[in-house]
């Protein structure tokens, strides 16, 4: 009987770049307390965000998609033609279909490959990655995109003073392919949907154009729960990350955290013994929470102020909507 041919990739893979959009527009604390009940001090002291990147009405997930894979590629010294698949971590994309990722890919230059969506949340990165690392091992692509794009300030009422200081704008991917040397750990990943309801659309679609008159669907947050299971329950994946890539926790350079309040981070670095020099990201203070972009985001901050270095071991750890979470060791890449 006739074998079904397989597909086999290269051994050692990594992130060969890593690329970044920040919309222009910076929104204050002080801006949004012209709305709600609060104040710069108050939202600071609770969630570590000072101010946030808000995009303009024409900007959407897949143009700020485009911009951060076009700088990837660039950074990789690569160019369009040579990447053979696009993934996409959004939860904003407001078309329900078609998906944005063909249309990023097809903007990028990357005419006729694979290209789709993958919605996980705020672990949404950490999903793409894994998917690309295992497709780029596997022989199904040679040279992945991996994005993280998000338009959130669309989705959040700003009269909620629960959460409207929180979320916002921006795109940034990577380029997965193969290094010299292992670049990227296995992925750690799973999710709680019994804790669906603490991050939610709080009205479904079909509900709204039932009632048109009624109020608009917003992202609702409780914000207490959330706290509660990624300070004490995440930093059991990052050690079990860590444990799945053969690594130490003084072996970590940085910690990559998704930027969804820097006090949730302050505890997983303490849990996670992490050397006190280790570089802990924090570019939520001046970026907000971008959801599926706050990782890679992070990433090219830490790189681009030279708070960390190509070749460092950085652990990855994104939880949210889901809840889901994702994490993975890599060695960053050279910006």
């Amino acid at each position: 009987m006739n074998q079904i041919a397989a597909t086999s990739g290269p051994r050692n893979i990594g992130l060969l770049s890593v690329g970044s959009y920040r919309p222009e527009r910076v929104v204050t604390n002080d801006e949004l307390c012209e709305n709600i009940d609060s104040s710069d001090e108050w939202i600071y002291s609770r969630t570590g965000i000072k101010t946030r990147r808000f995009s303009r009405r024409d900007e959407s997930v897949t143009s700020m998609a485009t911009t951060a894979g076009l700088e990837a590629i660039a950074k990789a010294s690569l160019e369009p033609s040579d990447i053979d698949c696009v993934l996409v971590a959004t939860s904003t994309h407001f078309t329900q279909t078609p998906p944005c990722a063909p249309a990023v890919a097809t903007a990028l230059g990357a005419t006729g490959v694979p290209a789709f969506d993958l919605g996980a949340g705020c672990a949404g990165f950490g999903y793409a990655l894994g998917v690309a690392a295992d497709m780029v091992r596997g022989g199904t692509a040679a040279k992945a995109l991996v994005l993280g794009s998000e338009k959130l300030s669309c989705t959040v009422d700003m009269q909620d003073r629960s959460n409207c200081f929180i979320f916002a704008d921006g795109a940034a991917g990577v380029v997965v392919g193969e290094t010299p040397e292992q670049g990227i750990g296995p992925t750690v990943w799973g999710s709680d949907g019994n804790q669906a309801k603490a991050i939610r659309q709080d009205i479904e679609w079909i509900d709204f154009l039932d009632n048109r008159t009624g109020e608009r669907p917003y992202l609702r947050l409780e914000g207490s729960a959330v706290f509660r299971w990624a300070a004490f329950e995440m930093g059991k994946v990052g050690r079990q990350a860590m444990d799945a890539a053969g690594v130490r926790p003084d072996e970590i350079d940085v910690f990559l955290p998704h930027q969804a309040n820097s006090r949730i981070n302050e505890v997983l670095a303490k849990s996670l013994d992490l050397r006190p020099d280790a570089v802990v990201a924090n570019d939520i203070e001046h970026t907000g929470n971008t959801s599926a972009a706050s990782i890679p985001l992070a990433m090219a901050e830490v790189l681009a102020t030279g708070a960390a270095k190509a070749g460092d071991l950085a652990l990855l750890l994104g939880y949210g909507a889901g809840l889901s979470y994702a994490a993975q060791v890599v060695r960053l890449p050279s910006g």
